[in-house]
């Protein structure tokens, strides 16, 4: 394949990663392994944080440039392109979206659950049902203080919320648009790349840089060697964070009962359930195909 259609191609990918990352619900890192790229921009990802620190030429040789450059460039195209048309949606339509993002969330627990070993879980499950009781609870209670937007939030929270947000690229099944949603930040963010809003922009890419740099190795240890609790926990934390998406909300985050186009918030939530459904079936059909591409015996194979 020319090197200029392979360019192209990874954009695209770039660029379909960037506007699942806009919709609360469906993970950036779940489309990347549908699409055959997850661990191929893994492990490029572990190579670049290795090149800044050791500063060799071998290091960053090691790093497939071209295939960074075109995925990020497709998925910055995508984040300031589309992030209008989601802000608008939010904003007109909050019962509804919230709806929608509800019904896509509840799905992707099933996520880190498939990723465990069933053996072990079956094994432990005394242990891993309490703790994953305590996480979403935890998580229940704790958005119930962050969902509201903020109206105005300061530099600070945005750079620490990024920093949180970005680790929902490195893990399937987490969207880190949901993450911004949690936090009462979604709006806000959104609101902020469609205005080019360069201090915030700025801020927001300078947290997740450092929080790909401080997280990648954290979290490639914690599934490497405590895979089954890291799951339960991050399952738990999901499942709690759904309060924040409840639709019937008042203007502090307290839930209210379902009034008003109830109907169509319930064909919402369908829809939103089917979509990443259709996700989850779809990675799962080509896994089993043995139709995945990349392999990290060999980071520079296109495919």
């Amino acid at each position: 394949m020319p090197q200029t259609l392979k360019f192209l191609i990874n954009v695209l990918r770039g660029a379909f990663i960037g506007l699942v990352e806009l919709v609360p619900g469906i993970s950036g890192g779940t489309v990347a392994l549908i699409i055959g790229i997850y661990e191929r921009a893994l492990h490029n990802g572990t190579l670049l944080i290795d090149a800044v620190k050791q500063r060799t030429k071998a290091a960053f040789r090691a790093v497939d440039w071209p295939f960074l450059a075109a995925v990020g460039l497709g998925m910055v195209a995508a984040l300031f392109t589309m992030s209008g048309v989601m802000h608008g949606f939010v904003e007109a339509h909050p019962q509804v979206s919230r709806g929608l993002f509800l019904g896509m969330v509840a799905v992707s627990i099933v996520v880190p659950v498939g990723m465990m070993d069933s053996r072990e879980v079956r094994r432990r499950w005394p242990r891993l049902l309490p703790i994953f009781a305590v996480f979403a609870i935890a998580a229940f209670f704790g958005t119930g203080f962050t969902a509201a937007p903020h109206e105005n939030p300061s530099l600070i929270l945005i750079f620490f919320a990024a920093m949180i947000a970005v680790c929902a690229l490195i893990l399937p099944g987490l969207s880190g648009s949901f993450m911004l949603l949690a936090f009462g930040l979604y709006q806000p963010v959104t609101a902020a790349l469609s205005a080019r809003d360069w201090p915030v922009i700025f801020t927001f890419i300078l947290g997740a840089a450092i929080g790909v740099i401080a997280f990648v190795r954290v979290l490639d240890h914690l599934l490497s060697h405590h895979r089954t609790i890291t799951l339960t926990v991050m399952a738990g934390l999901m499942a709690g964070s759904l309060r924040a998406l409840w639709p019937w909300q008042g203007d502090n985050a307290e839930l209210m009962a379902p009034a008003g186009n109830v109907s169509g918030v319930v064909l919402a939530i369908v829809a939103g359930a089917a979509l990443v459904a259709g996700l989850l079936i779809a990675d799962h059909v080509l896994e089993n195909r043995g139709s995945k591409v990349i392999s990290t015996s060999d980071p520079k194979e296109d495919a």
